[in-house]
C-alpha cells in the first residue's frame, strides 16, 4: 500500500534537508502522537547516518508501542536530495507491518522555497488497509508538522 504527499516548504532546500535528516526534526513533526527514544549508546546523533538506528516508539509520547529499526540511506537524483527509512519492527505489534520502504526528497523551487515529496510503501498482508488508514491519519499529522516546523528550520 501507499500513502504520497507532496508539500511546498517555507524554507530553502538546504534547510528543508538539514530538517528531514534530524532525529530532533523527526521528533518534532511526530509528536505529540508518536514519540521516539533513542535505543543507542549515546541517544540520537545530531544527524542520521546511514545504517541502522533502533528506537523505541511510544503513543501519545508515554505509552510503549513497541521497538524498530530505522534504516537510513542517502540519495540524490540532480537537484533532489533523498532520505529513505527501510526499517523494520523488531516487536509486536510493528512486526506486523512485513515491508517499508519510507522516502523524503527535497527539491529546490525558482522563488527559494522547498517542494518535499514524502512517500511511503509498506505491506501487511490481509491487515494492511487498516493500517493504510491509521498510517495515512499520522502523515496527514506529520505534513501539518512539517509544514509548521519549515517556517523555523
Amino acid at each position: 500500500m501507499r500513502i504520497a504527499l507532496n508539500l511546498t516548504l517555507d524554507c530553502s532546500v538546504d534547510s528543508a534537508w538539514a530538517g528531514i535528516t534530524s532525529p530532533t526534526g523527526f521528533t518534532e513533526v511526530s509528536g505529540p502522537l508518536l514519540g521516539f527514544r533513542s535505543l543507542e549508546k549515546g541517544g540520537f546523533p545530531d544527524r542520521w547516518t546511514e545504517g541502522e538506528h533502533e528506537v523505541a516508539m511510544l503513543a501519545l509520547g508515554v505509552m510503549p508501542v513497541g521497538r524498530q529499526i530505522i534504516a537510513i540511506s542517502f540519495h540524490s537524483k540532480g537537484e533532489s536530495r533523498i532520505v529513505c527509512d527501510t526499517g523494520r519492527g523488531l516487536t509486536w505489534p510493528l512486526t506486523l507491518t512485513t515491508f517499508w520502504n519510507h522516502r523524503m526528497e527535497v527539491s529546490p523551487l525558482p522563488n527559494g522555497r522547498t517542494e518535499f515529496r514524502d512517500r511511503l510503501e509498506f505491506r501487511a498482508g490481509i491487515l494492511s488497509p487498516v493500517l493504510w488508514l491509521g498510517y495515512w491519519v499520522f502523515w496527514q499529522w506529520r505534513a501539518r508538522g512539517i509544514i509548521r516546523a519549515a517556517r523555523h528550520w
